[in-house]
């Protein structure tokens, strides 16, 4: 068995999402999909080969692309469509993954995996998702705003009778561990607070952050170089931002917990990532960022859904021969706060742990779906190893139940 490698990673700048119809998106609202997913590509190659003068494109072996709504410009196996795009060149294949919002990381897995085992050297894993044009649930029957009809069978009424939407399961994780609307609120400011002082810190936010361009003819027009979704109050005037949060109407219970102001924002972003075997990268002269020590993936309740992370973590820690406490970053996917509170009280952390999220999580940057999993596999690699620390778990929710880890250390 092989070591697999993270020599680079990059996103692109997160963007507010229109949800429905992009006269109220951001920054974003008015691009493609594809320019988002190949900008952070083509930042991605940019960086190796910045690193690496005798790194070439065509010895990429696959490029793996997660994205949840795979219609329009997202559809037609974007992965092989984002390699062209990006001028990967016509020997570089691809292949499209869809397991929610764990498929950013699944891609960034599944690529590590077929090193590992000796099926390639170089692969790339990325993920995007424009929720401006196309929201959560667009290519789901039955829910408003799918673009398909309805076939109602036994089956289907019998797997759909298990699950719950995810804002209400949300509010059950919350009353599970008696959590308090003050502990979500003060958790999600947090988050805007670590994201945008990450933000103001130039020097390391363009080591990860890549300009959304598009093409005009022979030249490129920046579009998006700075995130669109973090509040600058949240740091600069805390208290101010804090009693706004506080008078936030609950969004899913009339009588719950959970609100925008705790719950991860709707976004549109993309990001990629490159691995490579631990021979290619000695043989090129890269000094990899982390290496990837191992992976789970794990369901539980479909009911209340957000806890799948907790057995895969469980599982990607006896693979890994560690515990909690040798954990130097924790990046659990904040689609919303309770989930990521239920996953501290059952670890022993503390909420306020500053190993949780260091730079920002989805309440703060947005959860642009198939991108997620990427974007902070990115962000935890890159802290990492600008603090010289060791050790660093990843984790995410996804619908019905599903949850996935993955460690990763530096030597």
């Amino acid at each position: 068995m092989r070591e697999c490698v993270v020599v680079e990673g990059v996103r692109t700048p997160t963007g507010k999402s229109g949800w429905k119809g992009m006269a109220k998106g951001g920054q974003f609202a008015n691009i493609s999909a594809q320019d988002l997913l190949a900008s952070a590509v083509e930042g991605l190659v940019e960086k190796v080969k910045q690193k690496c003068e005798k790194f070439k494109e065509e010895e990429i072996e696959d490029v793996a692309v997660a994205c949840l709504s795979q219609i329009g410009e997202q559809g037609g196996n974007l992965g092989r469509i984002v390699a062209l795009a990006a001028g990967l060149g016509k020997s570089v294949p691809g292949w499209t993954i869809d397991r929610q919002a764990p498929g950013g990381l699944q891609a960034i897995n599944a690529q590590a995996q077929a090193i590992i085992s000796g099926c390639g050297d170089i692969m790339i894993a990325a993920g995007v998702e424009h929720m401006s044009h196309y929201p959560m649930g667009s290519t789901v029957p039955g829910v408003e705003g799918a673009i398909f009809p309805m076939i109602v069978s036994e089956r289907s009424q019998r797997s759909s009778a298990m699950s719950m939407p995810m804002g209400h399961a949300a509010e059950m994780v919350a009353e599970k561990y008696n959590l308090k609307r003050e502990e979500l609120d003060k958790f999600g400011l947090r988050s805007h607070q670590k994201a945008v002082k990450t933000m103001r810190d130039l020097k390391s936010y363009k080591k990860r952050v890549v300009p959304v361009t598009v093409l005009k003819g022979d030249k490129k027009e920046i579009i998006g170089e700075v995130d669109e979704t973090p509040r600058p109050s949240a740091l600069d005037n805390p208290e101010e931002a804090y009693e706004k949060m506080k008078t936030l109407k609950p969004s899913f219970n009339v009588e719950g917990m959970v609100t925008a102001g705790n719950s991860s924002g709707i976004a549109d972003g993309a990001a990629a990532v490159m691995l490579m075997s631990g021979e290619k990268a000695k043989e090129l002269g890269i000094k990899p960022l982390a290496r990837i020590v191992s992976m789970a993936v794990a369901a539980s309740d479909p009911h209340i859904m957000l806890l799948g992370p907790i057995p895969a973590m469980n599982k990607a820690f006896n693979r890994a021969g560690l515990q909690m406490k040798d954990i130097d970053v924790f990046e659990p996917n904040e689609a919303f706060a309770s989930p990521v509170l239920a996953f501290c009280k059952e670890y022993g952390i503390a909420f306020d742990d500053e190993r949780i999220n260091p730079t920002g999580g989805a309440i703060a940057l947005g959860h642009p779906i198939g991108a997620s999993g990427v974007i902070y596999f990115l962000e935890m690699v890159h802290y990492l190893a600008e603090n010289n620390l060791k050790y660093g778990i990843q984790t995410l929710s996804g619908g019905s139940g599903v949850g996935i880890a993955t460690i990763v250390s530096r030597e």
